[in-house]
């Protein structure tokens, strides 16, 4: 009697590790996608500021077509992208075109003194630090699951719920390098 009751009390606290596991996982996953959200609406952002950005520039720096389009092909890359990857490829290319075209900008002094280009450049400044500071929770929640996934004895639960890892938003090498603008 006494080894059915052990028996039975083990089975429970299986039967509840494996529901408190499961369910720390989907709230560990829900995290990611929320943090994913985040960095979407925030690109959307970035990408509606640039077709005014590149409007004020082409005033001011009508031969230089290949800097505006570059950014204006980055750009519909980045509208186009279906899927977190090609969204992070195509954001990072995004951002590289961008500090090329912000570095342009030094050679027109009438441009740097245009209070719509500099408004437009703040702004984009903010989002681009709004969507560091997302990259950032979005990456800290995807190692967090990451671990939980990896770690024993919880992997074992993601991998009967068919629980998969997410990717990291990491920075390009062309984003890591510095733009070269030449006049």
């Amino acid at each position: 009697m006494i080894a059915l009751i052990i028996v039975i009390v083990i089975l429970l606290l299986l039967v509840f590790y494996v529901i408190g596991t499961y369910n720390s996982l989907v709230n560990l996953k829900n995290k990611v996608k929320d943090g994913w959200a985040q960095i979407d609406v925030l690109l959307k952002r970035r990408n509606d500021l640039i077709p005014n950005l590149v409007e004020t520039v082409k005033g001011y720096a009508t031969h230089e077509k290949t800097t505006l389009d570059a950014v204006i092909e980055a750009r519909n890359k980045s509208v186009n992208a279906s899927t977190p990857h090609e969204e992070m490829a195509a954001a990072g290319e995004l951002t590289n075109a961008l500090g090329r075209l912000f570095a342009l900008s030094e050679a027109y002094p009438d441009l740097k003194a245009n209070t719509n280009f500099l408004d437009l450049q703040n702004n984009l400044k903010e989002t681009e630090d709004k969507i560091a500071y997302a990259r950032q929770f979005y990456n800290d929640a995807v190692m967090v699951y990451k671990n939980k996934l990896e770690m024993f004895p919880s992997n074992i639960i993601a991998g009967m719920f068919n629980f998969k890892p997410e990717e990291f938003f990491e920075v390009s090498e062309e984003e890591k390098e510095v733009p070269k603008v030449q006049f």
